[in-house]
């Protein structure tokens, strides 16, 4: 019997999906459809053959599910000879419903419906895809991954915003965090490589893509994360503000006359490295940074800064720290995001050496002197094959 898991991945205009061995990591195929509901869709699949690509308007998510099938059955491995075990999903929020890994029935759809509020950006997309693949998937357990689940370890007063008892019991309003998959994985894949037991390593694991998040994790448990009831609060991002005074969208209320859903668009979608350079791509930031163009050596400045007090303070609230890891795509990449978020961190015993840090490599790796009393970890992450080990195991 095969360990292999179709892992779907649905947002609001795309449908991501790796065909993913659970025991080795594998990935036997691979891809996304863009641009669903417009006339400018694609396919793009990645397979034994091959990418191939498939440029046409796929009208709703069973209509691009249903391209993805044959885009396995054209450029392989057909999924009829695959013996697939199950289809593991991506749920961006599981509220304080679902603190693991869930077979999916009508009563999880329900109850993902009924959190649609807590992620209208996300959830609806997710329920979307979970519907499409029941029906095209029939005989096959699926299973939802929620990205809030690895913080329902939070202690309470990590996830205890300081706000009226009655928005938080009625309303639900609290820290929930995200990227959970992310660091589920980096999080073991890190104590691996230090050589310790999980339940015996202290980390502030750093996940820096075009969404940013930190979260310190004691023992493999989160106790406490950067990101709050929604994505939006934290590190700074590629378009969202992270941190900001809660008073700013009524001051821009009063001031502008914008609405409060135009003040929320404007903060996730126009603010970050976007709002302070114009560009949301670190690696035309850095370009930009490099030339000499001012916006860009400020948005650098204020990124790794809010990282930098970030580590500060999870290095307080662990007390302990075996090692800083970084991860996603600025993470494993940015050489020059490592040792800015980190310099002048010498006496908490973090040091990062630069020849190590410049070294280029898609391994998992030490980038701190060899006897550092903190180490500095790369590591990739790899959430499909998260998504797929837990799909598994609960079945």
């Amino acid at each position: 019997m095969s360990d292999l898991v179709l892992v779907v991945n649905a947002g609001s205009s795309s449908l991501k999906y790796s065909l993913v061995d659970a025991a080795t990591g594998d990935e036997p195929a691979d891809g996304i459809v863009e641009a669903i509901g417009e006339d400018r869709g694609a396919l793009t699949h990645r397979g034994p053959s091959g990418e191939h690509t498939d440029k046409r308007a796929f009208t709703d998510h069973e209509d691009a599910l249903r391209a993805v099938l044959d885009a396995f059955e054209q450029h392989g491995p057909a999924l009829a000879d695959a013996d697939i075990r199950a289809v593991g999903h991506r749920v961006v929020h599981g509220g304080e419903l679902f603190s693991e890994p869930t077979v999916v029935d009508d009563a999880l759809l329900a109850a993902v419906e009924e959190l649609v509020p807590l992620a209208p950006l996300h959830n609806p997309a997710n329920l979307e895809g979970l519907r499409v693949a029941r029906r095209l998937f029939p005989d096959l357990p699926q299973v939802a991954v929620f990205d809030t689940a690895f913080h329902a370890t939070l202690p309470e007063h990590a996830y205890t915003y300081a706000v009226p008892k009655a928005w938080r019991d009625e309303h639900h309003v609290r820290r929930y965090g995200f990227h959970g998959t992310s660091y589920a994985f980096v999080s073991q894949a890190a104590a691996d490589l230090l050589g310790k037991p999980v339940e015996d390593t202290n980390l502030v694991v750093l996940h820096l893509g075009n969404g940013c998040s930190v979260t310190a994790v004691e023992g493999g448990r989160s106790v406490e994360t950067s990101m709050g009831l929604t994505p939006l609060e934290g590190l700074v991002m590629g378009t969202r503000s992270g941190d900001l005074d809660p008073a700013v969208p009524a001051h821009l209320n009063r001031q502008l006359g914008w609405s409060l859903l135009d003040i929320d668009r404007a903060l996730n979608k126009e603010s970050g490295l976007k709002g302070l350079s114009g560009v949301n791509d670190f690696r035309r930031l850095t370009e930009l940074r490099d030339a000499g163009d001012e916006d860009a050596r400020l948005a650098f400045d204020v990124y790794v800064h809010r990282i930098r007090k970030y580590v500060g303070a999870y290095y307080a609230v662990l007390g302990r720290v075996d090692a800083v890891v970084f991860t996603a795509g600025v993470g494993e990449n940015s050489p020059s995001v490592r040792a800015a978020a980190l310099a002048g961190l010498d006496r908490l015993g973090i040091v990062v050496d630069d020849g190590r840090n410049e070294a280029r490599s898609r391994d998992a790796r030490a980038v701190s002197p060899d006897g550092a009393d903190v180490a500095v970890l790369v590591v990739p992450t790899n959430e499909e094959w998260e998504i797929a080990r837990q799909t598994l195991a609960v079945i």
